[in-house]
């Protein structure tokens, strides 16, 4: 429950980010929540940065950069193409990651279903036809969220814990601001956006990566990933339910094939190669850290 709560979380923030993306824009509306999120995270974890080393402060720098460049292209597709197109086609990141890691031949099925999916996707998927640049800007974001697991799995074993994640948040906030600012003026800071803008980072990143902590200690870890990748068919549910984003049944049957791809991916690692396979691409996981992970699995 913990992780499909953390699922439609997510779904939910991006719902209430598309809401600000005619006042503030996209670039306005990831500066707000990357922003508000890493002053949330810096208050609760606190992080001792005065011990890290240089080497730990790159690890926490390329981090950050990997969270606002995902965050920034998804926000940049969801507002051109429906939720539900733009998240399955971002997961053709972390499943392209996990194939690669994997050094498996016969994974490359499972990527092929998913392409196979988005292919469908385009063809007969959504009421609202997929534009060039929006599938441009998920294909950006599902680069950068392979980018951002295999730099939290850097920053997941360089000893910083939950302060990694949160001046990792610091990083990407002063990195996406300005774009923000560009976009927005000083609409950025008035009181209705601002409201809409909390709400939206609690939901897209503070209850999310709560839940995924919780559910990480208590999950086995292919239970955890098979789970995660329901995260589609919420999107497509969130964006029908709130957006009005009406979906055909091409839709539906290529959220299916991803489901399955990333699924299949996760079920079919051997047992011999899980614990070292899942270490790599999910971030803090295994080994059994003395401190909280820094990052987990989830994505925008």
């Amino acid at each position: 429950m913990a992780v499909l709560g953390s699922v439609t979380s997510l779904q939910l923030g991006a719902a209430v980010a598309s809401g600000l993306f005619p006042t503030v824009g996209a670039a306005g509306a990831t500066a707000l929540r990357l922003s508000i999120a890493a002053l949330a995270l810096v208050v609760l974890v606190r992080p001792r940065v005065r011990s890290w080393t240089r080497s730990q402060w790159i690890s926490v720098a390329l981090l950050g950069g990997a969270l606002a460049a995902m965050n920034g292209a998804f926000y940049e597709a969801v507002s051109r193409i429906p939720l539900g197109a733009a998240v399955t086609i971002e997961f053709l990141g972390p499943l392209g990651l996990a194939t690669v890691l994997s050094r498996r031949p016969r994974d490359l099925i499972w990527v092929g279903m998913a392409l196979t999916g988005v292919v469908v996707l385009g063809i007969e998927g959504f009421e609202q036809p997929l534009t060039v640049a929006g599938v441009f800007w998920a294909l950006v974001a599902a680069a950068f969220w392979a980018a951002y697991i295999l730099a939290g799995a850097r920053v997941a074993g360089a000893g910083v814990g939950m302060g990694g994640l949160a001046m990792a948040s610091v990083v990407a906030g002063l990195l996406t601001l300005p774009a923000g600012l560009v976009s927005a003026g000083p609409l950025l800071f008035s009181g209705p956006v601002l409201l809409m803008a909390v709400g939206m980072a609690v939901l897209a990143s503070v209850i999310p990566y709560s839940l995924e902590l919780f559910a990480l200690g208590r999950l086995p870890k292919k239970t955890f990933s098979v789970l995660l990748a329901l995260e589609p068919a919420v999107a497509a549910l969130a964006g029908a339910v709130l957006l009005g984003q009406g979906a055909g049944v091409g839709a539906f049957v290529a959220i299916a094939l991803v489901i399955v791809a990333a699924a299949g991916a996760t079920l079919t690692t051997p047992e011999t190669t899980d614990e070292r396979m899942f270490a790599e691409v999910t971030p803090g996981v295994g080994n059994e850290p003395s401190e909280p992970p820094a990052t987990t699995l989830q994505g925008c």
